[in-house]
Order: C-alpha cells, then sequence, then structure tokens
C-alpha cells in the first residue's frame, strides 16, 4: 500500500529545518536531513534509521522492516511524532551519527 501524501505532509510539518527533504521512491517516501537518508515513510507509518540517538529514544521492540525483505528501522509511533520538538531534535541527532554520503559520481 503506497503512502498517502497527505501523511508526508504531516509528517514534514512536525519536523522543522530547512536541512530537511522528502523523496518519492516507488510510491513510499524517503526523508533527508542534510543530504543524510535518516528516515523512510511506508505504508502511511514512520520509520527511523536505526543509530545510537534513535535507539537511545526508542524501545527497540519498535524495530521493524518499513517493507517485506528490508533492513530494520525503529517505527515511531503516531503520538510521538505529534511532538514536533522531539521529532526534530531526534531526525537531527540520527543524521549527525551517519557519516556524510559519498559524492555522485559525474556521469561521462
Amino acid at each position: 500500500m503506497a503512502t498517502s501524501e497527505a501523511t508526508l505532509v504531516r509528517i514534514l510539518e512536525k519536523i522543522q529545518g530547512d536541512n530537511i527533504r522528502a523523496a518519492k521512491m516507488f510510491g513510499e517516501y524517503t526523508i533527508y536531513c542534510d543530504e543524510k537518508v535518516v528516515a523512510l515513510i511506508a505504508d502511511d507509518q514512520m520509520f527511523l534509521k536505526i543509530t545510537a540517538a534513535s535507539r537511545a529514544e526508542l524501545d527497540p521492540s519498535h524495530e521493524a522492516p518499513p517493507y517485506p525483505g528490508a533492513k530494520p528501522f525503529l517505527k515511531v509511533p503516531d503520538e510521538r511524532i505529534q511532538d514536533s520538538a522531539w521529532i526534530t531534535s531526534l531526525v537531527n541527532a540520527i543524521a549527525a551519527d551517519l557519516p556524510q554520503p559519498k559524492p555522485k559520481r559525474r556521469k561521462s
């Protein structure tokens, strides 16, 4: 089931900052912070990349793959997404935990 655009808008309204963007992929969405993949939105649910910051905030029982065959992420309960300060802080902390993305190769 594809994620609705309304879900994407609702989540992005809660994450504050000019360093946040989303991209649609296969009917679902990827959330970037400082050009690093920090979360996925799949089946109208938010899944955060697992890092030290996300493990400190969410219980391991929230681990789940966002789609069949995917690596586990941490599923964010809807009521936690409503806390704009918490979700913004956590997304930025996850980005800080991740390495810089590799530069894209130029097409010849």
